[in-house]
């Protein structure tokens, strides 16, 4: 099928990394996709060689004159352009319309997955634009995982990984990745990091400057060094999370990347001014401490997210680390994203 996916880049790269991900595991499973993007300057580094299948288009040249394909997606609810929903109108058979929603472990997503929206005004009028809700377990649209993802990952050689990448890890080293926003309680982690050998791997972006700022040129403290990466790949952040015994992540992207590696996770939810974020960390802890019997993680990623004050004491490592491979397989027994988005477009086609 001709898919077109639709993503307005509004900060952090989380928008435009999730939608890339699945533009690429549909190419890959056959399907014709076109990208189009208000701002497609982050897959220089993100995907800088790009993909077959995968066709990368300025938002604003949805004006009408390219026909709609049989699938739309609405990444995010990003509303497209009115031009172009005039010409899935116009189609004999219209495209199956898809919003694609934020990830939540919050009850409303098994309510509100797969549910019509019936346009009722606007050039959609007479349109139906269908929910799909990504999600940890049955009842949602589940999380993207290409189908090779769990064979590349066995196959990989983390410390040949580490070398290739200038930041070898000594023998007696953790490793600890941090992708992160702006956070007051940075100080506070490195403190509670540099009690142990550690080798800290640094991302670009917001994380870099802070961990600068703190540790100085030297970029050490204690039991700890720190090494500052430059912008990754998607396929190498894939890497990085798998050569790491640990993981801090932010937003949506990196966080779903982080549980399938099943090692121990730390995630930095986006701040919303109206606390929306607390109840969203909180339903995906109590899902996770659910699943996983353990309950020393959710209060960690509280106190991070700055939502509790306890100190940031890292919780044991092997209960942490046994629980994180529950919490893996859990999801590997559901479908993944792409899987589930062919199956249901397939059905209203």
């Amino acid at each position: 099928m001709q898919w077109d996916v639709f993503c307005r880049v509004i900060d952090n790269h989380g928008d435009i990394g999730v939608c890339w991900r699945l533009a690429a595991d549909l190419a890959t499973r056959g399907e014709a996709v076109r990208l189009w993007l208000d701002d497609a300057s982050a897959l220089a580094w993100m995907a800088p060689d790009g993909l077959l299948g995968v066709t990368v288009l300025p938002w604003d040249d949805a004006d009408g004159d390219t026909p709609p394909g049989d699938v739309v997606v609405e990444a995010f609810g990003c509303e497209l352009p009115a031009a172009f929903v005039s010409g899935l109108a116009r189609r004999a058979l219209p495209p199956v319309w898809i919003n694609l929603e934020y990830l939540s472990a919050e009850a409303y997503v098994r309510r509100s997955h797969g549910l019509p929206s019936p346009q009722l005004n606007g050039p959609g009028a007479g349109l139906t634009k269908w929910f799909f809700y990504p999600g940890f377990g049955a009842g949602t649209g589940g999380l993207t995982r290409e189908p090779d993802l769990m064979e590349r990952q066995q196959a990989f050689d983390a410390d040949a990984w580490l070398r290739s990448m200038g930041c070898a890890r000594q023998s007696d080293e953790r490793v600890a990745s941090l992708f992160c926003y702006r956070n007051p309680r940075l100080p506070e982690l490195l403190d509670a990091l540099a009690g142990e050998p550690t080798l800290l791997l640094v991302t670009a972006g917001a994380a870099s400057p802070q961990v600068t700022a703190e540790l100085g040129p030297v970029l050490r403290r204690g039991a700890l060094r720190a090494h500052l990466l430059p912008s990754l790949t998607q396929a190498n952040y894939d890497r990085l999370l798998w050569a790491s015994d640990i993981n801090f992540v932010r937003g949506e992207d990196s966080f779903v990347r982080a549980q399938w590696a099943g090692k121990p996770f730390v995630w930095q939810i986006y701040p919303q001014h109206d606390a929306a974020h607390a109840l969203k960390l909180k339903a995906f802890s109590d899902l996770f401490s659910s699943v996983t019997g353990h309950h020393a993680a959710g209060p960690f990623w509280a106190a991070w997210n700055g939502l509790l004050p306890q100190p940031l004491a890292l919780p044991p490592t092997a209960a942490w680390q046994a629980a994180s491979r529950v919490w893996c397989d859990h999801l590997l027994a559901q479908r993944d994203l792409t899987s589930q988005l062919v199956s249901f477009v397939a059905e209203r086609r």
